[in-house]
């Protein structure tokens, strides 16, 4: 029978953290990213959710995946875009 050594077993638990790492990270980045090119400028609400996203990492992407954006998105979608645009 085969024993497992230390390297071996750590390995799995390893990649799926990585693995797990570099999702957040992607989101963080995306949810950074919509934040800063379609939230509305109005006051400070714009800086206020730049600053807490690129703080908080991962925590603050989601806080604003899910509190902000579908507020933004109901009211009236991406700030920026030109009505009629792409037709013909």
């Amino acid at each position: 029978m085969e024993t497992l050594n230390a390297p071996s077993v750590l390995f799995l638990p390893v990649l799926f953290l990585g693995l797990l790492a570099m999702l957040a990270t992607v989101f963080w980045i995306w949810m950074l990213v919509d934040c800063a090119l379609h939230e509305p400028s109005e006051g400070n609400d714009k800086l206020v959710w730049v600053v807490i996203i690129l703080f908080t990492h991962a925590l603050g992407a989601i806080i604003y995946f899910l509190v902000r954006r579908p507020k933004r998105l109901r009211a009236g979608g991406r700030v920026g875009e030109v009505p009629g645009a792409g037709l013909p």
